[in-house]
């Protein structure tokens, strides 16, 4: 039996590190002395070492003690911590790269462009937060569309912030927070003729169709192919036509043409996610605003 002084002495460790382990019932004692001291059996010298060596990779203590109730083999628990452990500290690692972009963002600037940046970064959270784009795509949306919709819609809207962004990738998440957070004074949150209850559209039928119609265009767009008649053009035509209950007809794309150039749009929006979504190298993926400008652009075409 060794005192909880011996123990310390042969850990390496100060007896407030023993005692600390032992009031959280990580390193039991075999006995107590006469005089009430705490006494530890042989195998608690190699129980404080695998103690100090969970706690070298930041476990948490509720953690280690799992570990340690599965001591013998060491099993799924000390899987799941560890599992645990690299997921914060890649979300560390991210917040680190994010701050040290921000940090070279306002370096390489002049002092008005500075003053203007720091105001933008300084809203960002590190590693930074989707929720406000997400919430603004919600309440952009029209009411009563099916659930389903809305969360592809937004699935794909709402860009996923690289890992490890550029300066100017901080830039442009930073744009499209300050854009969706902007007060609604009627230009930055705006509902599309489409999406206001009353004026005859089926949004479900819209947005179902434009989902296929992007998707036959996009090998187009990602090719850098002009504008054309096809597939993709029809689909587009068929969903904004079943959406108002008519047909596909010359006179209905005739008409088509100018009421979709009447309605607000997000340009700006998509030209700050496609700068946030870049690839280093190689062509990038086409965002469905472009894809949709596209086909505005094939129906003009083809007018």
């Amino acid at each position: 039996m060794w005192s909880i002084g011996r123990l310390a002495e042969q850990a390496g460790v100060t007896v407030k590190t023993v005692r600390f382990y032992s009031d959280r019932g990580l390193l039991p004692e075999a006995a107590r002395s006469s005089g009430g001291h705490r006494r530890y059996g042989p195998d608690a010298l190699d129980r404080l070492h695998l103690i100090r060596s969970l706690r070298t990779l930041d476990l948490p203590v509720p953690d280690v003690g799992r570990v340690l109730e599965q001591e013998d083999t060491l099993g799924d628990a000390l899987e799941g911590a560890i599992e645990g452990q690299l997921r914060e500290l890649g979300t560390r690692l991210t917040a680190l790269r994010w701050r040290e972009a921000a940090l070279r963002l306002l370096t390489d600037c002049t002092a008005q462009e500075r003053a203007e940046r720091l105001r933008l970064v300084g809203a960002l959270s590190t590693p930074p937060d989707t929720t406000p784009l997400a919430r603004f795509w919600r309440g952009w949306l029209p009411a009563r569309l099916p659930a389903r919709v809305v969360s592809a819609i937004v699935e794909q809207a709402v860009p996923s912030p690289p890992d490890d962004p550029t300066p100017a990738q901080v830039l442009a998440f930073a744009r499209l927070q300050a854009f969706v957070s902007a007060p609604c004074d009627g230009s930055a949150r705006f509902q599309p003729e489409a999406h206001r209850a009353g004026r005859g559209y089926r949004p479900a039928v819209l947005y179902d169709g434009l989902a296929e119609a992007y998707a036959l265009a996009s090998d187009d767009v990602r090719a850098g192919r002009a504008p054309h008649r096809g597939e993709a053009l029809d689909c587009f035509v068929a969903a904004h036509a079943g959406a108002l209950g008519t047909r596909d007809t010359p006179d209905f794309r005739r008409s088509l043409g100018p009421r979709l150039a009447a309605e607000p749009r997000l340009d700006g929006y998509w030209g700050l996610v496609a700068e946030l979504t870049a690839p280093p190298s190689g062509p990038r993926e086409p965002t469905p605003g472009a894809t949709d400008d596209w086909l505005r652009a094939a129906l003009r075409t083809a007018a």
